[in-house]
């Protein structure tokens, strides 16, 4: 590792110096943000998994609902009675806490499920069908929002581990060369002085 190109100083040994534990104490900061955050990541990993694993579920117990209700009812038939329903769904950003950092999320709000139909068309396929996609959508927007946190947290988890390799292959590196370098310099400095001292004492005794 290449030192420093600056003189070696006593003062800028001391900046040097000063320099190199900032680093260090930055660095043993990092690595433990970086342990955080790697402990969260992996929790909400899990927690897409699991969630995962439960849309999986709901998509393999909506479709055939569906297949059932189209059976029963008739494509054509259910496609008018999905033309006269219309749900509003609120869709925000909101910041959530996780591994001490506030991040950007989504929030969801579902309407409720409600029979848009007339009772005399209704069928209890139809409902079904309708609750059962309702659950899944649920699960669908539970798991978006899941997701996005985990994704920041890989993007932090990422911009930490630069930096701690910054500091650990170049910056402290670096310093520690210098450091040594100008301790190197002063000393030997420091001894052609007292050897040219003691010359020059010899010399005046002499004299």
């Amino acid at each position: 590792m290449a030192k420093e190109n600056i003189a070696p100083t006593k003062s800028n040994l001391i900046r040097v110096k000063e320099r190199l534990v900032t680093a260090e104490e930055g660095y043993d900061l990092l690595e433990q943000k970086r342990e955080i955050l790697v402990m969260e990541l992996m929790a909400k990993v899990e927690q897409v998994k699991l969630l995962e694993r439960d849309l999986d579920a709901r998509i393999a117990s909506a479709y055939p609902a569906l297949k059932r209700m189209l059976i029963v009812v008739g494509r054509e038939r259910a496609g008018r009675l999905s033309r006269n329903i219309r749900y509003q769904f609120e869709l925000r950003e909101k910041q959530v806490s996780a591994a001490g950092m506030s991040l950007p999320s989504l929030e969801i709000k579902l309407p409720e499920a409600e029979l848009k139909y007339s009772p005399a068309n209704s069928f209890a396929e139809c409902d079904e069908t309708v609750l059962e996609f309702f659950e899944m959508l649920k699960v669908c927007t539970e798991l978006a929002a899941v997701r996005t946190i985990a994704w920041r947290l890989a993007r932090e988890v990422r911009k930490t581990q630069r930096r701690v390799n910054a500091l650990e292959k170049m910056v402290i590196p670096t310093a520690r060369e210098t450091r040594v370098y100008i301790e190197s310099s002063l000393e030997e400095r420091d001894r052609d002085s007292f050897f040219t001292s003691k010359l020059l004492k010899r010399k005046a005794g002499k004299e």
